[in-house]
């Protein structure tokens, strides 16, 4: 049996995003007279915006309700890709390479304003048919509901998918989901061993994640080689 459907991450595999995600958040602590901690940043790897502004509340002791504090982080997100995408090199012909063979779907931590911005900025929402936000979901990553949701929504059996994935939690979510991971590990903030461990194919970046690749990721999945 072929792929059924690919599915990809957003921030870390299409987008340099999540040093910009630290950096909003860092600076919002800092308005408020909050304090950022060590942890932080790898704590809400893969976080929806539920739980990380929850996060940012009773961890970080900023004095705004979760919802507030999911506005101010998203909004200074936003002006900065409005200002300048910062699209990781060869995404977009990636996709588009993989559109041509299989249906895909994106599967993201972001909150949906900044999905679709992405998707209408490089024009991938004419090829990606499902996104979906786990903030849409009750549980974020690492746990497997926004890839079981987006492949219920393709249509697709998620033991035929192929995740493409640069985090520790988002690995861990898409393999629990029972997808085929193809990991593409973040400079900035490497996945832990372990959780690389799970992963079918590892490359350098989203430029090396061709229909071959794709491929192969799946059959070794398929064959139980992996996780």
């Amino acid at each position: 049996m072929d792929v059924g459907a690919v599915v990809f991450d957003l921030d870390g595999v299409l987008v340099d995003s999540e040093e910009r995600w630290d950096e909003a958040r860092r600076e919002l602590v800092a308005d408020r007279g909050g304090t950022w901690t060590d942890e932080a940043t790898h704590a809400m790897l893969g976080m929806s915006s539920k739980e990380w502004s929850v996060y940012v509340r009773d961890e970080l002791g900023v004095d705004l309700s979760p919802a507030e504090i999911n506005d101010a982080v998203v909004e200074r997100l936003v002006e900065g890709y409005r200002r300048e995408l910062p699209l990781l090199p060869g995404a977009v012909d990636a996709v588009r390479a993989l559109g041509a063979r299989w249906p895909l779907g994106l599967a993201s931590s972001s909150n949906a304003p900044v999905i679709a911005l992405v998707l209408e900025r490089t024009g991938l929402d004419r090829v990606i048919r499902v996104w979906l936000s786990s903030e849409e979901v009750p549980r974020g990553k690492p746990a497997p509901d926004v890839y079981l949701e987006v492949a219920r929504r393709l249509g697709a059996d998620p033991g035929r998918c192929v995740a493409v994935e640069d985090s520790t939690n988002g690995i861990r979510s898409a393999h629990a989901a029972g997808m085929a991971v193809v990991a593409v590990p973040m400079r900035a903030f490497p996945p832990a061993p372990e959780a690389l461990a799970l992963a079918a194919r590892t490359v350098d970046g989203i430029a090396e994640v061709t229909p071959e690749v794709v491929a192969e990721a799946y059959a070794a999945h398929a064959a139980g080689g992996v996780g």
